[in-house]
C-alpha cells in the first residue's frame, strides 16, 4: 500500500483528474450492478407462471403477480394486462408506453464508463507529456552532476501517469463490457416477454375474467 501511495505522488498532478475518473467510473458500476441486479427475474418462470393465469382467465392474479415482482419487466407486462378488456392496439400502446419509462433506466449512466475510459487515458496521456517536457526541460539547464537524477524523476512520473491512466481505462471498460452486456439481456428479456404476454392475451380473450381485472385495478 506504501510504494502505490509513493506511485501515486510520484505520478505528480496528472494522478488527480485520473483518481476523479476513476471514482466516478466506480460509482457508476456499483449503481448500476445494484439496480440492474433488482431489476432481474427470472424469465421463463415469469412466462410460464403468467401463461397459467391467462388461459385459466385469472388476469387478477396476474397482475397482482407483476405488482409483486417489481421489475421493469413485470411492471410493463401489467401494463398491458390492465388494459386487457380494450382492443389488441389500446394493450399494446400499453406496453410501449410502459415501456419507453423502463428502458431509459435500465440503460441509465452504462455509456458514461466509455467515457470515463477516454478521459482517464488522455488525462495519463496529457501527465506522461506534461512529465517528459518537464523533465527534459530541467536537465537541459541543470548541473551535468544533476540531470542523470532529474531525468529519471521526469520519466518516474510520466510512466506512473501513463500506468495509472491506463489502469483506470481498463476498469471502465471492463466495468461497460460487463454492464453493456447485462443491460441487452435485459431488454431481451423484456422484448420476447411483452411478445408472448401479447399472443397469450390475443388468443385467450374470451377465457379472461373481466371482474377479477376490475378487482385489481
Amino acid at each position: 500500500m506504501s510504494n502505490l501511495f509513493e506511485s501515486f505522488q510520484e505520478g505528480g498532478w496528472g494522478m488527480y483528474p485520473i483518481l476523479v475518473w476513476q471514482i466516478a467510473a466506480i460509482g457508476v458500476i456499483v449503481e448500476r450492478a445494484i439496480y440492474l441486479y433488482k431489476s432481474s427475474i427470472n424469465k421463463d418462470v415469469f412466462l410460464a407462471t403468467m401463461q397459467k393465469c391467462i388461459l385459466a382467465g385469472d388476469i387478477g392474479r396476474a397482475i397482482k403477480l407483476c405488482s409483486a415482482a417489481n421489475a421493469p419487466l413485470a411492471r410493463i407486462v401489467k401494463a398491458g394486462l390492465m388494459k386487457v378488456n380494450r382492443p389488441d392496439s389500446e394493450v399494446q400502446a400499453a406496453m410501449d408506453e410502459s415501456a419507453l419509462r423502463e428502458l431509459p433506466k435500465i440503460e441509465h449512466r452504462t455509456g458514461y464508463l466509455a467515457l470515463f475510459a477516454n478521459l482517464a487515458m488522455l488525462s495519463g496521456l496529457l501527465g506522461t507529456v506534461t512529465g517528459l517536457i518537464g523533465a527534459f526541460g530541467a536537465v537541459a539547464g541543470a548541473d551535468p552532476s544533476s540531470r542523470a537524477t532529474m531525468l529519471a524523476k521526469g520519466i518516474s512520473e510520466a510512466m506512473n501517469c501513463t500506468a495509472f491512466g491506463l489502469t483506470a481505462a481498463i476498469i471502465s471498460l471492463m466495468g461497460f463490457a460487463f454492464l453493456n452486456g447485462k443491460t441487452q439481456g435485459l431488454i431481451d428479456d423484456i422484448n420476447e416477454a411483452t411478445v408472448q404476454v401479447m399472443n397469450l392475451v390475443v388468443n385467450n380473450r374470451s377465457k379472461v375474467n373481466l371482474n377479477d381485472l376490475q378487482q385489481a385495478a
